[in-house]
């Protein structure tokens, strides 16, 4: 049966002793995967496992990506245009979707975010980035292609609160709808 409390403490574990050099890579990627329908319980339970960190000695940064993904929003010049559009056509979901997903892809601007998360903790012993949020990414993008697009630059363990089923060693299905991807270079816990 399904446990969050035992996957996160499974998780903690492995990251107290680090990751096994692979095949595959070396870098401190660790994804908790819990299945979509807990999604409100993993939001509840992130300030404990934050919490329960910091007392293991972990100097947790928090990157969301629905507060990333907003900021871009509301930084781009033409956000005010998008959101008259959307009041011409409110149900035109399809058109809506793709401006969006313009405006977040445009000169790589989550990938660029996350990348400058991840370069001040560079170096620091206990540093440790904890990713949320990644079902808003649903329906402009998967994690698994900003993760491979940063490959080198994970010096500190980052862990990714990823809702989805794992298929496999390798192979995760975002939210459990998407198709099988196996380009994930991280060890997976839980799913």
């Amino acid at each position: 049966m399904f446990s969050i409390k035992a996957d996160f403490d499974e998780l903690r574990e492995r990251i107290r002793h680090g990751r096994e050099l692979g095949h595959a890579s070396f870098e401190p990627i660790y994804y908790l995967v819990f299945p979509p329908e807990q999604i409100l319980e993993v939001k509840r339970q992130t300030p404990a496992w934050v919490a329960k960190l910091h007392q293991e000695g972990w100097d947790v940064q928090t990157f969301s990506i629905v507060e990333q993904m907003w900021a871009l929003l509301k930084e781009d010049p033409f956000w005010t245009l998008c959101v008259m559009e959307d009041k011409s056509a409110p149900l035109d979901w399809p058109r809506t979707n793709k401006a969006l997903a313009d405006i977040l892809t445009t000169e790589n601007g989550l990938l660029n975010r996350l990348e400058a998360a991840l370069q001040p903790l560079e170096g620091q012993q206990n540093a440790l980035l904890l990713v949320t949020d990644l079902e808003a990414l649903h329906p402009f993008m998967r994690i698994g292609a900003i993760e491979s697009q940063l490959q080198g630059k994970f010096h500190v363990p980052t862990i990714f609160l990823y809702p989805g089923v794992r298929t496999g060693k390798t192979r995760l299905k975002f939210l459990g709808f998407y198709p099988e991807d196996g380009n994930y270079r991280s060890v997976h816990v839980g799913g």
